[in-house]
């Protein structure tokens, strides 16, 4: 079944529940979005409901991609909430689910956001990336640079910290 996007739908408990149970099921899987696995719904869940917020507020945007009635992809395009920064926005929690992987639907839905980022007439788009993992590389296929990079900055365990990659797509 072929991929389809909504943006920004009704966060009702249903979509919530599905949204935290997504991204609790990609940290198990080695998903660096946030945290370092184990972790169950509980431990997400506080950290999904602060980032829900800014959605419901009308500051950031929630992008859903949708396998039949199945979220199976999901970001947050979030709003810098600083005016010198209002041309551009950071893609946060980025995750597509274990099994869905390798269909294409990690670079279908960065593609969707770039839409989405064209049509808000953004400038440009960061992600932000946990290195160790190789999605430097996705990005750079999508048309990434790294702009910047912060050495040790994220710790996972004891003896070992990870850089921090700052990517960005020119939306000029």
């Amino acid at each position: 079944m072929a991929l389809s996007f909504l943006l920004d739908p009704p966060l009702t408990a249903d979509l919530r529940e599905r949204i935290v149970r997504l991204w609790t099921d990609v940290t198990n899987a080695g998903g660096p979005i946030g945290f370092v696995a184990p972790v169950t719904v509980d431990d997400v869940r506080p950290m999904a409901e602060a980032t829900f917020a800014g959605v419901e507020a009308g500051v950031d945007r929630l992008l859903v991609g949708m396998d039949g009635a199945e979220p199976v992809a999901v970001l947050f395009i979030v709003d810098n909430r600083f005016d010198l920064k209002a041309h551009w926005r950071v893609l946060k929690r980025v995750m597509v689910l274990p099994g869905s992987q390798g269909r294409g639907y990690g670079a279908a839905l960065m593609r969707e956001a770039e839409a989405v980022g064209r049509a808000m007439r953004l400038t440009g788009l960061q992600v932000t990336v946990r290195d160790g993992h190789g999605l430097d590389a996705f990005y750079a296929k999508l048309g990434y640079t790294e702009t910047g990079r912060v050495p040790g900055a994220l710790r996972v365990a004891p003896d070992d910290d990870r850089d921090e990659l700052q990517m960005w797509l020119d939306l000029r």
